[in-house]
């Protein structure tokens, strides 16, 4: 068996720039909802919000623009991206496509390092499970960090770095729906049962069976996000 040795997630990125700065605080804010899908941003107005000058408040604004987070309307300025039940529909088994292959690659190749990263992933993804509650949003903040981290250590044994690559862009574009379910319940779930038995199989290398808890663990968002109120995805088109 090949030793994949996964990349080291960490928990948090502090930000080395201006820039970096103000287009963390402003991805946050779009993932929580502060600026709701289809709202003008106006530079005008965020730079103070944001304490930034409007120079470094575009650049953070077009960085978010190739995260899909934001709308660049030529010379009328920003949007917030809409959503919409088709577009996670689309995110979300496209993700599948990936992620169910990159799993079984992981649990074929991976050895005792990519052991120990699984390990200690779920481990701080489960204390993080233990701190949530109704509207927290700094506990969902650290939640969704050690989400990510645990489904990237699942599959950090793969060795396509495209697979990889484009896991991570699915799964980040997927974060504002998956928001929205975690604090509206929309269906009873234990979200904890469903990680412990994703971990469970996966440790047991038991391909079959990690690919259908993965697959029915994401879908199960998707059925969730399909019960939310249709006020969920109007947005604000106002100009």
């Amino acid at each position: 068996m090949n030793e994949v040795v996964p990349p080291k997630t960490p928990e948090a990125v502090e930000p080395k720039t201006l820039v970096e700065g103000a287009y963390q605080r402003l991805r946050r804010d779009i993932i929580e909802g502060v600026h709701a899908p289809g709202e003008k941003l106006r530079v005008e107005h965020l730079k103070d919000r944001y304490e930034v000058g409007a120079g470094t408040l575009r650049e953070a604004l077009l960085l978010l623009v190739t995260d899909a987070l934001v709308v660049a309307q030529g010379q009328r300025g920003f949007r917030v991206s809409p959503i919409s039940i088709e577009d996670f529909e689309d995110i979300t088994r496209t993700r599948l496509l990936l992620e169910t292959e990159a799993l079984r690659q992981s649990l074929q190749l991976g050895g005792e390092d990519w052991e120990a990263a699984v390990v200690a992933a779920f481990h701080r993804l489960s204390r993080a499970e233990q701190k949530l509650g109704d509207n927290d949003s700094l506990a969902a903040e650290e939640w969704e960090r050690r989400n990510r981290a645990f489904h990237e250590a699942l599959i950090a044994a793969s060795p396509s770095r495209w697979i990889r690559h484009f896991q991570h862009i699915l799964y980040q574009q997927s974060e504002r729906y998956r928001r929205l379910s975690l604090f509206s319940h929309p269906i009873p779930r234990d979200i904890h049962a469903e990680h412990q038995a994703l971990f469970n199989a996966s440790l047991a290398r038991d391909t079959t069976r990690a690919t259908s808890i993965l697959t029915e663990h994401v879908l199960r968002t998707l059925d969730a996000v399909k019960l939310l109120p249709a006020e969920f995805f109007a947005g604000k088109q106002k100009s």
